[in-house]
């Protein structure tokens, strides 16, 4: 069975190891749809910190994940019929812009399942991202004796 998932991987954490585990669990092949800076940009204000390229090139590195790809664009539809997946796993704001209408009705038609899952509470990478913000505005200089 071919699970795919997809997302910005931006600052890799646990949630999103915890995420691809429980996509492992799911099938025998793990496919990861990586966003683009451009797709990213296309509706949130800030692309990612860390380059696509490597945000891939992390993701490959993963005993869980079989498949790595990038995608340019909000539109899931073609890489689906690549792919062929059984399941397709989804974040918790998914939402009902026409992308994701769009590759629901085509999932519903061939048959596969689509499951929705809930982001770990306990990080992000924005939270991540305002945590490293935060501490550099405490101070200008770091001192450490040697």
């Amino acid at each position: 069975m071919v699970v795919y998932t997809v997302g910005t991987f931006d600052l890799l954490h646990v949630g999103h190891l915890a995420l691809l585990k429980y996509c492992k669990t799911l099938g025998d092949v793990v496919a990861v749809g990586v966003a683009s800076d451009k797709a990213v940009n296309s509706y949130k204000p800030n692309v990612p910190i860390i380059p696509l390229e490597e945000r891939m090139e992390m993701l490959k590195a993963l005993r869980c994940v079989e498949i790595v790809r990038p995608y340019y664009e909000l539109e899931y539809v073609s890489a689906c019929k690549e792919l062929k997946p059984d399941i397709f796993v989804i974040g918790e704001d998914w939402g009902d812009q026409p992308h994701n209408i769009d590759v629901e009705s085509y999932l519903h038609d061939a048959g596969s399942k689509i499951i929705q899952v809930s982001y770990n509470p306990k990080t992000s990478s924005t939270k991540i991202k305002q945590n490293v913000i935060a501490q550099s505005h405490r101070g200008t200089y770091l001192a450490q004796e040697i």
